[in-house]
């Protein structure tokens, strides 16, 4: 099978200090992969190689078979796109940000799907000239993610996108994007410390430590028999978030 996206011995140092390890993978489904592991583990530096925010010193990213060398950033970036945890706001009003992709890759705003997706998060009621400054944590979160959507790129790059969120705002988001996955036929690698949240995405499991992937299996084979003592410690010392 063809793959979407492949990960060939991707490793990377900061100054003496090894962060990924060989990081070698694929994708050829649109398919939800959970990268779970510790903090300080690579996996937001990982994400980061794949969107082309930092270069690896060492192996290789294809997608499609291309080699990310062989393609420019901002068509790179039509097609991998990273929210991040930190939900930055561009200056401006709601509408301004939302509006932000059509202009950084001339393409057509489509109003309606923005406003259907601003509604799957339950942000009906926001008033799209409000200045984005004046948005609360979770309103920049779901507001960012909305203006990734728009862009409907093949794969999702998300770190830990719901972290500042309740638990309704939660579900929402993973709603819209497991419908979104089917819908558009898009892969995503999510970064997450809520092992329930994992579980409930219930697809694929990357596990991380030291900068290298120990574990690639089913969520629910991850999570009923992992593999390698470094997981099973992980998954009793990582607790739970109430649900």
């Amino acid at each position: 099978m063809t793959s979407i996206l492949e990960m060939d011995q991707l490793s990377k140092r900061y100054g003496d200090q090894p962060i990924l390890n060989a990081f070698t993978s694929q994708i050829c489904n649109p398919e939800t992969i959970t990268l779970l592991g510790g903090s300080g583990q690579g996996k937001s530096t990982l994400l980061r190689i794949l969107c082309r925010m930092e270069a690896q010193d060492d192996g290789e990213v294809r997608l499609h078979g291309r080699s990310c060398l062989e393609v420019g950033p901002i068509e790179w970036r039509k097609k991998i796109s990273y929210v991040s945890q930190q939900s930055y706001m561009l200056p401006g009003s709601v509408e301004d940000n939302l509006r932000t992709v059509s202009k950084l890759h001339k393409i057509d705003f489509d109003y309606n799907l923005a406003k259907q997706l601003m509604s799957s998060l339950n942000l009906d009621d926001l008033d799209w000239g409000k200045k984005s400054s004046e948005l609360s944590g979770g309103e920049k979160q779901r507001v960012a993610l909305v203006r990734s959507l728009m862009l409907r790129s093949e794969i999702l790059l998300l770190d830990e996108v719901t972290a500042s969120l309740d638990m309704q705002s939660k579900l929402a988001v993973e709603k819209l994007l497991q419908d979104w996955r089917e819908q558009e036929g898009v892969a995503c690698i999510w970064i997450t410390h809520d092992l329930q949240q994992a579980q409930r995405l219930n697809q694929r499991v990357w596990y991380i430590a030291g900068g290298s992937l120990l574990e690639d299996s089913d969520c629910r084979d991850f999570f009923d028999n992992p593999i390698t003592d470094s997981a099973r410690s992980y998954l009793q010392l990582v607790p739970q978030e109430e649900s």
